[in-house]
């Protein structure tokens, strides 16, 4: 009790609502949209609870981004998304871990539940763009080969997470703003796939979430940054 307690404490009372309130947007959609589907209603929870401990800068988020980029992975698949399926368990899965490593082993001031935020020079910044336009570019025929849907948005998608992976392993608090354009690219992507299948609703509706999530994260990543400066 006194562990749950004192993990309730950790978060502000900000935080506990955003939490409640995105936990019960998903599951609302859920049961009016899909009531079928449980594995993407178990990402969507995954994932929302990985943002929330990610805002705080936490290695337990990276934790669960693991576990959310398996099974939404999974979900791509079930949808012939491949580049989100492609991305997710080639790409995101990978750098979800090697940043779990890189927050833990950069600790600010020996506490192990908050990162120490780095900065990144611009000169990093434009070799990760460039790279990103690079991977961006092999994605595209790979993707064109396996006869992705939707290409273009499923290209832009690959774009992005590459740009916010890589900030997130260098610890910058741009990855959240990075990773909010991520979500509207994936909103569209998703918002096509439910005119197909209803039941896709939910998962559009949990990328909405997650940008006002990304888009906190990012307000708390700066403000921590400020702090952990002074």
């Amino acid at each position: 009790m006194g562990r749950i307690r004192s993990l309730i404490n950790y978060f502000t009372l900000f935080e506990r609502c955003l939490w409640l309130c995105s936990i019960a947007l998903i599951t609302v959609s859920f049961l009016i949209f899909d009531r079928s589907s449980y594995i993407s209603l178990a990402a969507s929870l995954i994932g929302v609870t990985a943002l929330i401990f990610c805002a705080k800068g936490n290695p337990a988020g990276q934790l669960l981004m693991i576990v959310f980029a398996l099974i939404y992975g999974y979900i791509s698949f079930t949808f012939a998304y491949y580049g989100e399926m492609m991305t997710y368990l080639g790409m995101s899965m990978p750098m979800a871990a090697f940043s779990f490593i890189s927050w833990i082993r950069n600790p600010y001031k020996g506490n192990r539940s908050e990162v120490r935020i780095a900065r990144v020079g611009r000169k990093e910044i434009v070799f990760i763009a460039v790279l990103s336009v690079v991977v961006t570019v092999v994605f595209y025929f790979i993707l064109d080969a396996f006869g992705t849907a939707n290409i273009i948005p499923s290209t832009l998608s690959v774009a992005t997470s590459f740009f916010a992976a890589s900030l997130i392993f260098r610890r910058s608090p741009w990855f959240a703003l990075a990773y909010a354009v991520n979500d509207v690219v994936l909103i569209v992507l998703w918002s096509m796939a439910m005119f197909t299948d209803p039941s896709y609703v939910s998962v559009t509706v949990c990328f909405v979430v997650f940008l006002v999530n990304d888009m906190y994260s990012f307000i708390n990543w700066r403000r921590i940054e400020k702090r952990q400066k002074s």
